[in-house]
């Protein structure tokens, strides 16, 4: 009884050894498992700021040339405070093949997404008389080469917003804050996104 008694305590023994040494096994996975998942989550930030660097230094090169537009358009007392560009995606559906009534069949039309690019200039006149530069302002991008091929014939630069006379403060010079809209047509979309997509 005394020697079945031991026999089991030494087994009892060796078992708690292995248990101890699973567990420590365990740990050492569910260790080096954490430190996967947090070398993961670091490449994956990494990742994000890399993809966000580069559609920065994108954006950038494609606003370059409008940039550098303005700059030839510049009118004495006329401050461009902001510069917007809104990007929308019209859809056609698709026209599935059909035969009308006298028999003839009308070709089927694929479906058609065309991206529509939209300029707003937001600008402060300044000047001695405020609100009299806003159409020399106007003129002056329509009339510029680089716009003009943007926007194809219609060439459409619209007054989209005219402000009231406003004073900053004390000192400061009066001004009319107003939006310029360039805008173009449907045979024109196609150009602007190519102008604004691959400037160079």
């Amino acid at each position: 009884m005394l020697a079945w008694s031991g026999w089991l305590q030494a087994r009892a023994f060796k078992d708690k050894l292995a248990l101890n040494s699973l567990e420590s096994q365990i740990r050492s996975k569910t260790n080096e498992f954490q430190v996967v998942m947090e070398n993961k989550k670091k490449l994956d930030d990494i990742n994000q700021k890399l993809n966000a660097l580069h559609q920065l230094t994108t954006v950038r090169l494609l606003n370059g040339s409008i940039l550098n537009a303005l700059q030839h358009s510049v009118i004495d007392d006329v401050q461009l405070v902001r510069l917007k560009t809104l990007h929308e995606f019209v859809t056609t559906e698709e026209v599935k093949a059909k035969t009308n009534s006298v028999g003839h069949t009308i070709a089927a039309k694929p479906a058609t997404i065309t991206e529509k690019i939209t300029l707003i200039l937001e600008a402060k006149d300044s000047s001695s008389n405020p609100g009299d530069q806003v159409n020399k302002y106007q003129e002056s991008i329509a009339d510029c080469s680089y716009f003009q091929k943007c926007l194809g014939k219609t060439n459409a630069v619209r007054l989209k917003e005219y402000g009231t006379l406003t004073k900053a403060g004390e000192g400061a010079k009066p001004f009319v804050p107003f939006s310029l809209e360039l805008l173009s047509s449907a045979d024109d979309l196609q150009t602007i996104a190519w102008h604004l997509r691959y400037p160079f």
